[in-house]
């Protein structure tokens, strides 16, 4: 029922973006704007504080926590080599695809998912890996990435850095949730912060699919979108290098947890879009990553229920 619910979600934020961009297509494109802003000063704060407010790491999990660390550091260079070297990327698309690696939805999608398919008894597990390994991906390396890849940064390296350390209040609140005393998160707000998340998901898809259908209607975007090769590096490296990478860099040292080798599968994150309005970077191809790793991730898990 999880993994139905979650599809439904995403289907039908996706599909209310594409129609009122269809309608109404400049108040379309505003509110997804302003939806996207609401997600990073208000939602993303609210959960990331309390979550990280009530977490507890054990040793064993620690050890599959910097393993996460180094896993994403290398994946986020072999995408920049790729995408900068090899395809010879503008450095907007260049930082466009390495957010779309560094950035999984391990909440959205990946909190139902880990219950659909492991059961409620990983979800702590899965939590842990998504705060203390997803995080700070995205709140040190994706607003990094942004702040130094990005069209609307600044120039120098003083202007990206001021826009790093102002357009990025989750990482005030993961700093604050770090050092605030569990009493400051009761149970009944850290269940909220848990709701919050689960409505960032139609709000967020809403914005994919305005964005999506902005470019359709100017012959830029068609619906589905195009599997370029900024695109396929994208997804490679999210659902395929990312993964398998970690499994390797584990296996001599621990028995890796099934909840962070199904977090670590995540598709591109809507956090993406976030760090991608924020700081300029080529939003379409963030775009089409989110929705293709998304519509794999999502194949892939409708499927194992028939097994």
């Amino acid at each position: 029922m999880g993994v139905l619910l979650t599809a439904g979600l995403i289907v039908l934020g996706t599909a209310v973006g594409v129609g009122a961009e269809h309608r109404h297509p400049t108040a379309a494109i505003g509110l997804a704007r302003r939806l996207l802003r609401v997600i990073l000063y208000v939602l993303v704060p609210f959960v990331i504080f309390f979550n990280l407010a009530k977490a507890e790491v054990s040793l064993d999990n620690a050890v599959g926590i910097g393993l996460g660390w180094v896993n994403l550091a290398l994946v986020t260079t072999i995408v920049w080599f790729l995408a900068s070297r090899l395809l010879k990327l503008s450095r907007a698309q260049t930082g466009a695809v390495m957010v779309c690696a560094l950035t999984s939805n391990t909440a959205y999608l990946g909190y139902p998912l880990t219950v659909a398919l492991l059961g409620h008894d990983h979800l702590s597990t899965g939590v842990l890996y998504d705060v203390l390994v997803s995080g700070p991906a995205l709140l040190l390396g994706a607003f990094a990435v942004g702040a130094a890849f990005g069209d609307r940064a600044g120039e120098g390296l003083k202007d990206r850095g001021v826009a790093f350390l102002t357009r990025n209040p989750p990482l005030y609140a993961a700093i604050l949730g770090l050092l605030a005393p569990k009493a400051l998160a009761p149970t009944f707000l850290v269940d909220a912060s848990q709701v919050l998340a689960v409505a960032v998901l139609p709000i967020g898809f809403f914005a994919v699919g305005a964005t999506l259908a902005e470019g359709a209607e100017h012959g830029e975007l068609p619906i589905p979108p195009p599997f370029t090769r900024p695109v396929a590096l994208a997804v490679g490296a999210r659902l395929a290098l990312a993964p398998a990478l970690l499994m390797l860099l584990a296996a001599p040292l621990i028995d890796l947890p099934s909840a962070y080798r199904l977090m670590s599968a995540m598709p591109t994150g809507l956090n993406a879009m976030v760090v991608s309005h924020a700081y300029g970077l080529d939003n379409r191809t963030v775009a089409e990553s989110i929705t293709w790793s998304t519509a794999i991730v999502v194949a892939a898990a409708l499927v194992s229920l028939l097994f």
